[in-house]
């Protein structure tokens, strides 16, 4: 299987590359250092996103995008994540693509793509995705929100809790019980305004890494959403839910093919230069190995990825590769930029080196978008069918 690139491939990425190491390294005169420091998250680095198309890549054009395939939006991703050095931007934007915008194209009314596809894409609006709950994590089926079916349509009432971008979100895909007896086929999924009433967003939380990206709750009480607002068929939220997470499992990491190709290069540069007993650190088994490692997570990690891209372009749901793709992208992330402290030793530990930031930004990849533990058992039951 060929995963090289065309040449428009190719320049596509140098082109992507350049947008990234040019526009994205700050905003509103603030550093990344700052804006990490601080939990900002700056919308103007989104709108620049949006301008060069970003968002679009995988939408229709006659909804703002450039309708590209899962493979090239992968590529524009992984480009973006190695230009950009914002781990946080970059996960936002893999997270409206693949779990905002990729169930409203595949489920959506007409009506409801042409309200909201194009402002995605133009970074006129920005998703988030409200599944998860204090009971519902990994265990999506015991969510407690519900939603009354009233007259024109329900009544929502819930707390989604460490939701990406929800302290800033303009729209929500809101995941809710619509019959509490009916199991599975009891949820719903919803479209929910970031101005409806009854909708609230809390401030962002604090925490380890990917501060730029915020994370926080989305709090519906007594929120009315009309009968157009509900995304696809009553009952028919968890399939949309198991349908569409696949996306955002195999390629929430994209942008993190980019930053551990960036991690290794800035290691083999400093194994290179930095000299103890004489001699370049890299000349030690020790520090060689790891460059080793980190290079061979990587080199898989792409090749488990773009294989999922592949299948998906095919029309293939691809669960087992897609499960693949998560957990090994997640796992090599952080023994990759764990590698990466210990190669640069104390600096590796300064903030001023931004090593120890991309260690804090890999944690969270083994528990966003499914654990490495819900990874394991899924591929464990697939292999079992």
């Amino acid at each position: 299987m060929d995963f090289s690139f065309t040449p428009e491939q190719s320049a596509l990425r140098e082109e992507v590359v350049r947008f990234a190491e040019t526009s994205l390294l700050e905003a509103g005169g603030h550093s990344l250092n700052e804006r990490d420091r601080l939990n900002v998250f700056d919308r103007e680095l989104w709108q620049r996103c949006a301008d060069f198309g970003i968002q679009g890549s995988l939408l229709p054009e006659r909804y703002g995008g450039s309708e590209r395939d899962a493979v090239d939006t992968v590529m524009i991703l992984e480009a973006l994540g190695y230009g950009c050095r914002d781990n946080g931007l970059t996960l936002g934007l893999g997270g409206q693509i693949w779990s905002i915008q990729e169930p409203i194209l595949v489920y959506g009314s007409e009506e409801q793509k042409q309200r909201y596809l194009p402002g995605l894409a133009s970074g006129a609006l920005i998703g988030a995705h409200g599944v998860s709950e204090e009971t519902a994590g990994s265990d999506a089926l015991s969510l407690r929100t519900r939603a009354e079916r009233v007259d024109g349509g329900y009544v929502l009432n819930g707390r989604k809790t460490t939701i990406g971008m929800a302290p800033v979100c303009d729209l929500a895909v809101v995941l809710a019980r619509t019959d509490p007896d009916a199991g599975q086929w009891g949820v719903s999924a919803f479209l929910v305004e970031a101005t409806t009433e009854g909708f609230e967003r809390s401030e962002p939380r604090a925490k380890t890494g990917t501060r730029t990206n915020p994370l926080g709750d989305l709090i519906l009480q007594d929120c009315f959403v009309p009968e157009s607002g509900r995304l696809g068929g009553e009952g028919i939220g968890m399939s949309l839910f198991t349908k569409t997470i696949s996306w955002e499992r195999a390629f929430i990491h994209a942008g993190h093919l980019g930053s551990m190709e960036r991690l290794i290069e800035k290691c083999v540069e400093y194994a290179r230069e930095r000299e103890q007993f004489g001699k370049p650190i890299g000349d030690f088994q020790s520090v060689s190995n790891r460059l080793a490692n980190m290079r061979l997570r990587q080199e898989t990690s792409r090749l488990l990825m773009y294989k999922a891209a592949s299948l998906k372009d095919r029309g293939k749901d691809a669960p087992l590769e897609c499960a693949m793709a998560k957990l090994h992208i997640a796992e090599a992330l952080l023994e990759s930029a764990t590698d990466a402290v210990r190669v640069h030793g104390a600096r590796g530990y300064l903030a001023e080196w931004d090593i120890e930031r991309e260690l804090r930004d890999a944690l969270g990849g083994v528990i966003y978008a499914g654990t490495s533990d819900i990874q394991r058992n899924l591929i464990a039951e697939l292999m079992r069918r």
